[in-house]
């Protein structure tokens, strides 16, 4: 098949839609459903993000997507039971978690607000625990190298049959130039092809402390992979092997930083006793649960705990987490490594990263400040690599 029809483009009035190839065939196959313009675009990028972790980690990979950009990205690393509580993992799949489904546990649940209407990549083929997983929730579809026949067939009964499944061949290799228009003006570059798993992108390192632990790389790989994939400016941080915030499409860096710190905050909040015992009423349904505990944790805890209000989703009212609560528990996550898809200008970067527990940064280097950035994270002992290295994504 040399192309493939689409219903539209980004929007309704955008006729006619298609995706084609000029030279070969697509590597892909719809095995379910219609996908649309931007779930190909998230399709299409989220598996180059899954096929890179898994080359530079040896371990199965996942991705969340949403409008070109991940919510959520990581390995298959096992799951502590902390870990299983907050993800709301069954415990009828908990003894049969393979590597690919804690991959996906892991990329879908960090940011499940981001997450919530995903598109879903996989780099393995796709076996029949981690469609269990990926069945009740909401998502646009999933790309992945196969489908067990097991798994395929639970895949096709999601969203009354019109859940997206795209198989990809994994040999594929595009053209080493690509192309795109603007204004029926077209563009063309040669692909981002760097890798960036080599030891070596670590080796500048301008701080005081130069010491990388072996799960410091490993995270920072993932953080610099995922980027790599991410709208522009953008930051990552990452803790066991997953994204736990990511910063896409700002035009401040330090309005990337500030987001994805945010979101690193959140999903370290989210393990604080107080809300892995939040009294939830039965059969709350998944997305209000998740937005009731962003709220619960976040500045607007009045929107689910005033009168009239926590009736809908607890039992009994809760305590609130207090400002002290919070603050103590998040100087509690340490060892976070953090990612940049091109220089920290300023070491206001660097004070906003400390506080979310970042013990590691990567980051290109080059800018007339970074004698600022090295002296503040000297401050907090922080160990930063120059890669020289930048990632912008558009």
């Amino acid at each position: 098949m040399k192309e493939l029809a689409l219903k539209y483009g980004c929007n309704p009035n955008q006729t006619p839609a298609r995706i084609f190839i000029n030279n070969g065939e697509l590597p892909i196959e719809v095995l379910n459903g219609r996908p649309g313009y931007i779930n190909l675009l998230d399709a299409l990028n989220s598996w180059q993000l899954v096929k890179e972790l898994k080359e530079a980690t040896s371990l199965p990979a996942a991705a969340s997507f949403k409008h070109v950009s991940p919510a959520g990205a990581a390995v298959g690393l096992p799951l502590s039971d902390t870990l299983k509580q907050i993800y709301f993992v069954d415990e009828a799949v908990e003894k049969e978690l393979s590597p690919l489904a804690c991959a996906y546990i892991r990329a879908r649940g960090a940011d499940r607000m981001s997450s919530y209407g995903d598109f879903v990549a996989l780099s393995d083929v796709c076996d029949e625990v981690t469609a269990r997983l990926i069945k009740p929730e909401v998502s646009d579809g999933v790309i992945a190298p196969g489908y067990t026949d097991g798994a395929l067939n639970i895949l096709k009964a999601k969203r009354k049959g019109t859940y997206n499944v795209i198989q990809i061949d994994p040999s594929y290799q595009p053209e080493l130039i690509e192309h795109k228009q603007v204004f029926g003006i077209t563009f063309e570059q040669g692909r981002n092809n760097i890798r960036l798993d080599d030891v070596k992108l670590f080796e500048n390192i301008p701080t005081r402390n130069k010491h990388f632990t072996p799960d410091a790389l490993r995270n920072l790989i993932i953080a610099l992979i995922t980027l790599k994939y991410t709208q522009s400016n953008s930051v990552c941080y990452v803790k066991d092997g997953q994204a736990i915030g990511i910063g896409a499409g700002q035009q401040s860096r330090i309005h990337c930083t500030r987001l994805a710190g945010n979101k690193a905050d959140n999903w370290w909040l989210r393990q604080h006793p107080k809300v892995m015992q939040l009294p939830f009423i039965d059969n709350i349904r998944r997305a209000d649960r998740d937005n009731t505990i962003d709220l619960f944790i976040g500045e607007d805890a009045a929107d689910v705990l005033s009168e009239g209000a926590w009736q809908q989703f607890f039992t009994h009212r809760p305590e609130p987490l207090t400002q002290v609560e919070k603050r103590e528990w998040i100087a509690q996550n340490k060892g976070v490594a953090l990612g940049s898809d091109a220089f920290f200008p300023f070491g206001d970067n660097i004070e906003r990263a400390h506080r979310s527990g970042v013990e590691y940064i990567a980051q290109a280097g080059g800018s007339v400040r970074d004698d600022h950035v090295i002296a503040t994270c000297d401050k907090y002992n922080i160990a930063m690599a120059f890669t020289g290295i930048r990632l912008f994504h558009h």
